[in-house]
């Protein structure tokens, strides 16, 4: 990383509000998560067939569509009749066939959502909100995890697209001008809506919600630089070079600088939104030079590596200010509350969800931007 100097397994719960389609990648799969065959054939749950509305007629000797209108149309059918049909029913422990009755209807009440970062706690925090949302309004999230790969991206669509599902929240593992991912003109057609979440591929026609990414820099910088007037060296540690949300961060960091008169040296590393790059990074810049007068973290994994690597060189946290975008998860239980731009995880999920829900309703509404302005939190005042 060159220093500038200015990543289908089907897991589904019958009655649980989320389906989580897990795309892995063959490289990074860890072996203690494989069943053997052995395992696999001796699952009683393998050999286990759907109940369907045809098993449950025969136990009643009833028909099939007697049963059918019990399960769907209650208030058709005598009382004695359902109360029989609903209790053989909850003997077989039957599940109705959500996406084989979204096909008759033509009508689904599933929304997909795509991302490359289950594990960043950011992320998980507006999947929890995006779930929590849909199911207000009666719908089911199908999650996928593509693990930062452009490929099980792909997939990703595809599988959601064979779903049918109602719409698709996307977070694409790109934000670069370059990514053009093959199925961007698939889903433009608009006959599925789509709106992206945080990352927004270049140019597209979906309606998103983004974070306030210049502004976030520019309030971290300007933070880091109240806690050191003196300051002459700042190190910077970015996600991609060409991310636009790099970029957006970095353009504001370097407005600070400019706005205070200072001379300031900016050291830049970019690595990707994880945390090893950054550890690796700050370690090689402490090799070489002695230690920065400040830390700005572009995310949370981000900043973890950089305190991981001060940790390994034996120099304390507390000697360098320090500040991140988002929270450190957990940090304030461990008396380490890192100061950070914060970002209101819940209502980027949230807000992400009401833009699809009107789009789902009017496929014709126009294009939409909400942008999550971020707040120091944290900050050491004084």
């Amino acid at each position: 990383m060159a220093m500038k100097t200015l990543t289908l397994e089907a897991v589904t719960a019958p009655r649980s509000p989320a389906i989580v389609l897990a795309l892995r990648n063959p490289a990074t799969m860890r072996p203690s998560r494989l069943l053997s065959r052995s395992n696999v054939a001796r699952s009683p749950m393998s050999k286990k067939t759907p109940v369907t509305i045809s098993d449950i007629a025969r136990r009643v000797n009833m028909t099939p569509v007697t049963v059918s209108r019990a399960l769907n149309k209650p208030d058709l059918v005598k009382p004695a009749t359902l109360a029989r049909i609903l209790e053989v029913a909850q003997e077989l422990d039957y599940v109705p066939n959500a996406f084989a009755r979204s096909l008759k209807r033509s009508e689904s009440m599933i929304i997909g959502v795509i991302t490359a970062s289950v594990d960043n706690p950011f992320y998980s925090e507006m999947i929890k909100a995006i779930s929590r949302e849909a199911k207000k309004h009666g719908y089911t999230i199908m999650l996928v995890d593509t693990d930062g790969s452009e490929e099980l991206e792909r997939k990703a669509v595809d599988t959601l697209l064979s779903y049918r599902v109602a719409g698709i929240i996307l977070s694409p593992v790109s934000d670069e001008p370059e990514y053009q991912p093959a199925y961007l003109s698939r889903l433009s057609n608009g006959e599925i809506p789509v709106v992206q979440l945080d990352r927004a591929l270049h140019d597209s026609p979906f309606s998103h919600v983004v974070l306030d990414n210049y502004h976030s820099g520019l309030k971290g910088a300007r933070y880091l630089l109240s806690q050191n007037p003196a300051m002459a060296r700042l190190l910077v540690l970015t996600g991609p070079a060409h991310s636009r949300i790099s970029e957006e961060r970095l353009k504001g960091v370097k407005a600070a600088l400019a706005e205070s008169g200072k001379q300031v040296q900016l050291d830049v590393f970019a690595g990707d939104y994880t945390l090893a790059p950054s550890y690796q990074s700050t370690l090689d810049y402490l090799s070489e030079q002695s230690v920065p007068d400040a830390i700005f973290g572009f995310n949370q994994l981000i900043t973890l590596g950089a305190m991981k690597a001060l940790r390994d060189r034996n120099i304390a946290h507390e000697s360098v200010p320090i500040c991140g975008i988002d929270r450190l998860p957990f940090a304030d239980i461990f008396g380490i509350p890192i100061a950070c731009i914060a970002h209101d995880a819940s209502r980027a999920g949230s807000s992400a969800v009401t833009l699809l829900l009107e789009r789902i309703q009017d496929r014709y509404l126009p294009k939409a931007k909400v942008v999550i302005v971020g707040e120091l939190e944290n900050g050491v005042t004084g």
